[in-house]
């Protein structure tokens, strides 16, 4: 448990955002199928990452880690060697899909697993959508979900695939990233509404920097070339500085941050500068890692806010839109409602003096920890339990707002 005091003065000093989650997991395995050495600058060294890691090293391929930011991957051109092991991935949602499909390119068997959370998260769609593609699937467990033994010759062996991506853009991703080892150009139909958007325009874009074009290159013939590639900083982790400077009226320096993000959490920016005077709708749709921060942030706001299109909050680390809810209205009673799939904040401007001392449950999701941390640096008595949870995305997220002069009780 840690409490977080409010602090009294201003912060002093600057931060560094680590790499990207989403952005480093994708170069992790574009490298490991591309043929040759790549290094990978900039990367997030966290749980979710180093699961990536340990999950290809599994699989046969090389990667060294000169320092705290790089991986060298040595790639083997879309060869994947049978692993003893299952590959236990932990709550990595994007190691998990991504390894997934991956596991096509096996030829012979790959069992994948994850802890109890990753146990209850669906998978269902992605699985048939390799079905179609040559694999043989059978669930271990909770049908739908890891654990997964697939089966495959090591090759691709459909032309066409139909995917439902609507509960996770990542089904989506993983099959793209694999589509340049089908012996001709895959015919990929996405079947109802595709969840996060701009996070299959992450994955084409550094499909791009490894040398795949989708629209020009096809088939066997297009193959990933090894590169030297710079992961872009967090966006997800700039929003919690970005809404603490707006709660606490007053500048944090970041010393990395793009002139053009590729990541759409950063579109958040320009909300969050309009606090307090928020939209009374925000769709979340295209930044649901974003939706945690802004609902905190709106609590503050003095304004009745609706989030929409955040079906898929229910199916991260956990229930994350039951989360908000829950931990909002311990902090203040009827301050948040859950509405089907939608949020409503009933923002209070004078939240700070009508809240009360709460212990965040954060279910191991390290997005309720980091964004019910804002609500710490005004409402005294705020605890997050299970703090080190933070670790999936941002491993020095308290060591850096310590750096600034924020104080915790431990």
């Amino acid at each position: 448990m840690l409490e977080i005091l409010p602090p009294t003065g201003a912060l002093v000093g600057n931060v560094i955002l680590p790499g990207s989650k989403s952005i480093t997991n994708r170069a992790l395995l574009l490298a490991a199928l591309a043929d040759g050495k790549s290094e990978i600058r900039g990367a997030l060294k966290s749980d979710d990452t180093q699961h990536m890691a340990t999950g290809l090293r599994q699989l046969g391929i090389e990667i060294d880690e000169p320092d705290t930011t790089t991986f060298i991957v040595h790639g083997q051109n879309g060869k994947l060697l049978e692993s003893t092991k299952p590959l236990f991935l932990g709550n990595a949602g994007t190691a998990t899909r991504f390894l997934t499909a991956a596991a096509l390119l096996v030829n012979g068997t790959t069992t994948i697993d994850g802890d109890e959370h990753m146990r209850r998260r669906p998978i269902g769609e992605l699985v048939a959508a390799l079905q179609q593609l040559g694999a043989q699937v059978e669930f271990l467990g909770k049908e739908n979900c890891p654990p997964l033994r697939i089966t495959s010759s090591g090759k691709i062996t459909g032309a066409a695939v139909k995917i439902h991506a609507d509960v996770s853009s990542q089904f989506l991703s993983a099959i793209l990233m694999i589509a340049p080892f089908a012996p001709r150009k895959l015919k990929i139909e996405i079947v109802g509404k595709l969840a996060s958007r701009g996070y299959i325009a992450i994955t084409e874009k550094v499909m791009a920097a490894f040398g795949f074009e989708s629209e020009s290159c096809t088939g066997a013939s297009s193959k990933y070339r090894a590169t030297d590639f710079t992961v872009e900083p967090d966006a997800s982790s700039a929003t919690y500085f970005w809404a603490a400077e707006k709660l606490l009226n007053q500048k944090i320096e970041l010393l990395n941050t793009p002139t053009n993000w590729i990541q759409p959490d950063a579109a958040t920016a320009e909300l969050i500068n309009q606090f307090p005077h928020l939209p009374n709708e925000i769709n979340g749709e295209n930044f649901p890692d974003a939706i945690p921060t802004l609902a905190v942030l709106a609590s503050f706001s003095g304004r009745e806010i609706r989030f929409t299109g955040i079906a898929n909050l229910r199916v991260k680390e956990c229930d994350r839109i039951a989360a908000l809810a829950l931990n909002l209205n311990k902090i203040k009673p009827e301050l948040a409602a859950e509405d089907c799939d939608e949020l409503i904040i009933f923002g209070d401007s004078s939240l700070a003096e009508n809240a009360r001392p709460t212990e965040i449950e954060t279910f191991d999701d390290h997005r309720i920890a980091m964004s019910f941390f804002l609500a710490g640096l005004k409402i005294p008595g705020i605890k997050i339990d299970k703090p080190d949870c933070v670790a999936k995305s941002f491993p020095q997220f308290w060591e850096a707002w310590e750096q600034l002069g924020v104080k915790f009780l431990k």
